[in-house]
């Protein structure tokens, strides 16, 4: 019982002044914006392939090309101009936004499963349990992150599911490690203690007493991975080792701007993915940073609240 009151009163505290605080941080506010305009952009893709008539590989020779062959910049019809095949790059992008957040959101989401899990058991059971656990998640942030990626790709063929996968892979060490250190920390609280005196399994302890408390870092935590993961599948479909062209993607989009030095004579192929990605990952990142201080109340901003 004194376990379990002091999860909730934790978690009352926390919880009940998050917003208070979040809503007195400007830069949290404009993140939240823009987040959720992505979010509104993503799922209205196909509204504006509809509304402009133009389809996501849909190549309009005629009409998206100069007589020189040259991509055309931002007009009536195509609202931030074409790419090289005469694609429009609103509906590109609107495409490669749904690519983006699938796999920012589902690899983080897997990935801090997986983390959280490994070091619960990790930081709970020490011992042996945490000696091997903990040389696992060294040894997975010791491997290449590119190497891994041009092997599965040679053998299995890049993919969506493979550059969720190969991005779970590199990002649930991080996360473990964290929980490792707090679970260490909270086995030797009072609370339980005095479950462990009650018979409490360690298992029970885990899920009933030790997980509450680690909310606020998973949260942040994870948070913050999702532009890390976002970053990692542009940069895998930049490199041709994600996504398959012509399906859009941010990473892939910037591809066609390098190649043949397109963005010499249509500077708004990089600039227009390029600042897409440069918003929405730091919009996260202030996000991010913006929950963990309203979610800590020993922040300077959580005292102030």
């Amino acid at each position: 019982m004194a376990a379990k009151q002091a999860v909730g009163i934790k978690a009352r505290g926390s919880w009940q002044l998050t917003m208070r605080r979040l809503s007195k941080d400007p830069a949290s506010i404009a993140s939240a914006l823009v987040i959720l305009f992505a979010i509104l952009f993503a799922i209205g893709a196909p509204l504006i392939a509809q509304w402009t008539g133009h389809g996501p590989t849909e190549q309009f020779r005629e009409t998206g090309l100069s007589s020189a062959g040259i991509p055309v910049g931002p007009n009536a019809e195509f609202l931030l101009g074409t790419d090289q095949l005469g694609r429009d790059i609103l509906v590109r992008l609107a495409y490669g936004t749904r690519i983006s957040l699938l796999v920012g959101v589902v690899a983080s989401l897997a990935a801090s499963a997986i983390g959280v899990i490994i070091g619960t058991i990790a930081g709970f059971f020490s011992g042996v349990t945490d000696t091997i656990l903990s040389r696992v998640i060294d040894l997975v942030m010791s491997v290449p992150f590119l190497l891994v990626a041009i092997a599965l790709v040679s053998v299995l063929g890049p993919s969506l599911g493979l550059s969720i996968v190969v991005i779970v892979f590199f990002s649930w060490s991080g996360l473990a490690r964290v929980i490792r250190g707090q679970v260490l920390a909270l086995r030797e609280r009072e609370f339980i203690e005095a479950a462990r005196s009650l018979g409490e399994s360690r298992f029970s302890m885990m899920y009933r007493d030790v997980l509450p408390n680690l909310v606020v870092p998973i949260i942040v935590y994870t948070t913050l991975m999702i532009p890390a993961a976002i970053v990692f599948e542009a940069t895998l479909s930049f490199l041709g080792l994600g996504i398959v062209p012509p399906t859009p993607s941010w990473g892939n989009m910037l591809a066609d701007a390098a190649n043949g030095s397109m963005y010499l004579v249509a500077p708004w192929m990089v600039l227009v993915p390029g600042l897409a990605l440069l918003a929405l990952t730091l919009a996260f990142n202030l996000l991010g940073d913006g929950l963990r201080d309203a979610l800590d109340p020993t922040s300077v901003r959580g005292a102030k609240a």
